[in-house]
């Protein structure tokens, strides 16, 4: 599935947080958002998402332009997001936030759930642990596991490393790798940690005060000249 957004405007009230930002992630692709804290990327994430209503541009899946689409709407086109807060259901257990998705979907499958728990196979053992209690780390991977059951064809993750172990984020690191290796899932990245995000992403977009001043393949891009242009 291709993602196109074109001029996208968004505002919080009255103060705008994106003026005019455009990106394109191929069938496939992998593309990662740098910028700092404060930069737009949340805000473009939720807008892309349809969270955060966009005052000008557009946003199309597949030629399908998607501005005006309910969240839900696009979950089911094949847009799949986890958030920087990891929200889920603190109160329902680990099996229980991964059953409560699946069942969502018509043609959900038992076998899907045991799929999740196989890329991250630390959570079968807190399978009746509530969701509060778990660490920041299993907090993510649980998030990114309910994501997955939606069947997405595009996983846009905002921030996933945050306030985690560097452990815990390469086991991320590599099974979202693994997906995109074994499914073509396209993934969208907004991240502070270049390093991660040059190894996770084939293009890039750097943002500042809400637009894009810099782009290109991170093929070209070193981690140096990545800093660089974050430290504008």
């Amino acid at each position: 599935m291709k993602l196109v957004v074109e001029g996208l405007e968004a505002a919080h009230g009255r103060t705008q947080a994106l003026f005019g930002v455009s990106l394109e992630l191929e069938e496939g692709g992998r593309c990662c958002v740098l910028g700092r804290n404060g930069v737009g990327k949340t805000s473009l994430m939720n807008a892309i998402m349809g969270v955060l209503p966009t005052r000008g541009g557009r946003v199309e899946l597949d030629g399908r332009d998607v501005t005006r689409a309910q969240p839900w709407e696009r979950v089911r086109m094949g847009l799949g997001y986890i958030p920087q807060e990891r929200t889920g259901f603190g109160h329902l257990t680990v099996a229980e936030n991964l059953r409560v998705v699946l069942e969502s979907r018509k043609d959900g499958r038992r076998s899907e759930v045991d799929e999740v728990l196989d890329l991250f196979p630390a959570l079968k053992p807190l399978l009746k642990r509530p969701a509060v209690f778990l660490s920041g780390g299993q907090r993510q991977q649980l998030a990114i596991g309910r994501a997955l059951l939606t069947k997405p064809r595009i996983l846009m993750l905002d921030e996933p490393t945050e306030g985690i172990q560097p452990s815990v984020v390469a086991e991320i690191e590599e099974a979202i790798l693994a997906l995109h290796a074994r499914e073509g899932l396209g993934i969208l990245l907004a991240e502070q940690y270049v390093e991660m995000a040059l190894r996770m992403a084939d293009s890039y977009v750097v943002l500042e005060a809400g637009s894009v001043v810099a782009r290109g393949a991170t093929a070209e891009l070193s981690a140096h000249d990545a800093e660089r242009l974050l430290a504008i």
